[in-house]
Order: C-alpha cells, then sequence, then structure tokens
C-alpha cells in the first residue's frame, strides 16, 4: 500500500483517489500496486457496487512518473510492476467505475477513461496521450478502444501528435457523459455514483459484460504491453527520456540511420 492512494468506501462507493498531488499525481509502481489491489478485492466484496476514480488537487493525474520509465529505460529498475495487474484490473472489472477528471490528464490518465462507464470532467479538463513523444506506444487497450471511441483520424492525431483535448471536445467526441464547473465536479460524479449504487448489481454488471468484451481488452492489453516494454529499450525512448531529464526537445532525426 501507499499513502499517495487513499481509499474510502461509504454507502456501496469505492472510493480511489490519487493522492500525489505535489508530483501532479504521478503514477507510481507502488500507486498502480495499491489501485490494483482495491480494484481486485471489490471483485468479492458484496458492499461495493461502484467505484468512483478521482485525483487529488488541481490534475487529475500527470500520468506515469516518467522518472521511472527513464530507469526502466536504463535498466535500473527490477522487480514486480503492477501497471500490468492495474491494467488488467480496470478491464476485468464487473463493478460500474465512474471518474471525475479536473486539469490535465496524461497518458494512462486519458486511456483508463476508457474502461471507466461513467466520466465526468469539469470545465478545466484537458486529455492528452503522448505516447509517441516519448517514443512509446499506446496501453490500457486505448489503441483499439480510442478508434472504436472516436474514430481513426481523431485517434491516431491525438497518440501520434499527443496534443491535448478539451473538455468541451471530449463531451462532443463521445469521451465523457459530463462536463460540469469545477466546484461541482465532485458532487457530480458522486451523485452519479450513488444513482448507480441504487441500481439492481446484478443487472448493471450484466449490463456492462455484455457491453464489453474483457478477453478481447485483455488480448490488446497484452499485445501492446510487449511493444511498450520493447519501445522502451530503444534509442528513441532513450534520447526522449534524456531530452525530458535535460529539458530541451528530443532529436529523434539524429537516429534516423540507427535501428529504432
Amino acid at each position: 500500500m501507499t499513502e499517495h492512494i487513499k481509499i474510502e468506501k461509504e454507502d456501496g462507493i469505492l472510493s480511489l483517489t490519487m493522492a500525489r498531488p505535489d508530483k501532479k499525481n504521478a503514477l507510481t509502481n507502488a500507486m498502480y500496486g495499491a489501485l490494483a489491489d482495491a480494484i481486485e478485492a471489490a471483485e468479492t466484496d458484496t458492499s461495493v457496487r461502484v467505484l468512483l476514480i478521482r485525483g487529488e488537487g488541481d490534475m487529475f493525474t500527470a500520468g506515469n512518473d516518467v522518472g521511472e520509465f527513464a530507469a526502466i529505460a536504463a535498466g535500473a529498475v527490477q522487480g514486480e510492476r503492477h501497471v500490468g495487474r492495474f491494467l488488467q484490473a480496470l478491464a476485468k472489472s464487473s463493478r460500474p467505475l465512474v471518474a471525475a477528471v479536473q486539469g490535465r490528464a496524461v497518458g494512462i490518465g486519458t486511456t483508463m477513461l476508457l474502461h471507466c462507464d461513467l466520466v465526468v470532467l469539469a470545465e478545466n479538463a484537458l486529455l492528452s496521450t503522448p505516447f509517441v513523444n516519448l517514443a512509446l506506444v499506446p496501453e490500457a487497450s486505448s489503441s483499439l478502444l480510442m478508434p472504436l471511441r472516436i474514430g481513426y483520424a481523431r485517434a491516431f492525431e491525438m497518440f501520434a501528435l499527443g496534443e491535448a483535448v478539451d473538455a468541451k471536445s471530449a463531451f462532443a467526441w463521445g469521451l465523457a457523459n459530463r462536463v460540469v464547473p469545477l466546484d461541482k465536479l465532485d458532487a457530480e460524479a458522486r451523485a452519479l455514483a450513488s444513482r448507480l449504487a441504487k441500481q439492481p448489481a446484478g443487472a448493471v454488471s450484466t449490463t456492462k459484460r455484455l457491453m464489453r468484451n474483457p478477453e478481447l481488452l485483455m488480448a490488446q492489453i497484452k499485445a501492446e504491453s510487449e511493444q511498450f516494454a520493447a519501445r522502451l529499450q530503444t534509442a528513441e525512448a532513450r534520447e526522449a527520456f534524456t531530452a525530458f531529464a535535460e529539458r530541451r526537445p528530443p532529436d529523434f532525426l539524429k537516429l534516423a540511420k540507427q535501428p529504432a
């Protein structure tokens, strides 16, 4: 467990709060582990009827901690990586997932929303998936789900160019159910979670299972994860993370004559 994930249960709602605001809620291995543990445990806890995912502070999450990415690329990280368990838990969850998103939702901060059943955005929300900017590839089955949700053209632009999508556009494209003022975000998300908690749980979970194919999602996650791990070991990734650490733009053109 980690103090950076706050877990609260009340009235059938299990709230999972990313609480590392001083680091923009960037997700560490320990945070992924705590989230995975909570989502997995909810599957056998009959008192949990809905999961609510939120971020503390002015940002939902900056995505994966880039420092950990850099360490993996440099071969300095060993031991179990929990991000895979977190992604699998999201894909297999039979409980409805509600997300409350304010400020930036970067990388996995956006792709995890594709696994949520109801998404509420604050008016200041900005969604981005800058994987290619870091010489990486999409994850969380987003290479499958994002084109299905918003179309190939928009999905490819989000992935390949990494530009942020504002709340109004995200709602229009079908990435969210509501856009509300920032000061109404938590109340609106909790109200929706409360409404879901009062619905017949069996009918809700069966409806979700009919609409989503966990086996298909898991297969895509596996394929993405293999490519993601391979890309982390490339010269492109080393250049991306070195440039990030040195606070300069990466120069991928200089690698053109080197193996990708």
